[in-house]
């Protein structure tokens, strides 16, 4: 009998597969690309290795277990099987993507191309993750570290890389923020809440925008940009706020712009926006809670942990 008797792949759609929806082949996509004069080796060459990585699970696979494979688009509607064990098969994004709609199954991130996948979560190789749902290579669990957007009304919220709290159009998001008792009227491109897993992310690209533009105006000098100190560990019970491009008015300040968010802790956001606010997490624009006028919003650290699962080689007796 299998370890698992039931296995869900996550899956996401490749670029080359993208262009042939948009183009209808792909002989018509490799012309349309070429007349661009974009390399379109590159597109067949990852999608040649997902494919292969995808299949070599699924034909390695235990006999008799039973495998269920999901695209992306569908999370935010499947019910996973709380015995399952879920493998994601992609970018480090997908383990976040996936990961919010977990409770207890272990997962296991498979990266299928390391030339071109940073493996920050993503950490197994295909062989790895079929030795994991084997029982042959015993695991090392590392709990990830969720944040918890929670409104007034009982709607909640998980993300394990980000949350975003602003406007989903780009005019600027209104809204009252209250941190201890520190509290200030903003006008902003929105909140971002930032995880360990998530910090090398969003939060990376947040701190290098902004010292790049410092060090522009000769505020501060190249090496100290390159000392940022931008990444947590995924593990750890904290998280990082930073305010997108605060706008300075007589109705808006900036002073609260950034900080952590320890266990205990709560950051508190009262929505001034009449229409178009959004909470949404992990870049999924489709997953969001509405966030209009009079809504209150308390952003911390959630109580439950993602189970990630990598690999460790029995020692050998």
């Amino acid at each position: 009998m299998p370890k698992f008797e039931k296995v869900v792949l996550i899956t996401k759609e490749t670029p080359l597969q993208g262009l042939r929806q948009r183009y209808g082949t792909k002989s018509q996509a490799r012309f349309v690309m070429e007349q661009q004069h974009v390399a379109f080796d590159s597109y067949e060459r990852f999608d040649e290795t997902y494919s292969g990585a995808l299949e070599r699970i699924r034909r390695s696979l235990p006999a008799g277990t039973r495998v269920s494979v999901v695209d992306l688009k569908y999370l935010p509607t499947y019910q996973f099987d709380p015995t399952a064990a879920v493998v994601t098969v992609g970018p480090d994004g997908l383990v976040a993507n996936t990961a919010k709609y977990l409770t207890s199954q272990p997962l296991i991130a498979v990266n299928p191309d390391p030339a071109t996948i940073d493996g920050v979560l993503a950490r197994n190789s295909v062989e790895e993750a079929l030795g994991l749902l084997a029982g042959a290579i015993e695991p090392i669990e590392q709990p990830l570290a969720m944040a918890e957007a929670h409104l007034a009304d009982g709607q909640t919220l998980l993300a394990v890389n980000d949350l975003f709290i602003g406007q989903k159009t780009h005019v600027s998001a209104r809204y009252e923020i209250r941190f201890g008792n520190v509290h200030e009227q903003q006008s902003s491109s929105g909140v971002i809440v930032s995880t360990g897993a998530g910090s090398t992310g969003w939060r990376r690209s947040i701190l290098t925008g902004a010292s790049g533009i410092v060090q522009a105006e000769g505020q501060i000098k190249a090496e100290q940009q390159g000392n940022l100190s931008f990444a947590f560990a995924p593990e750890s019970r904290r998280l990082a706020f930073a305010v997108r491009e605060p706008f300075v008015s007589r109705a808006s300040s900036a002073n609260l712009i950034a900080g952590s968010i320890l266990e205990s802790q709560k950051l508190v956001l009262t929505s001034q926006m009449p229409q178009n606010g959004v909470i949404f997490s992990d870049g999924i624009e489709a997953d969001y809670l509405e966030f209009n006028s009079g809504a209150i919003a308390s952003i911390g650290l959630a109580k439950r942990t993602v189970r990630l699962w990598s690999y460790r080689l029995q020692s050998r007796r």
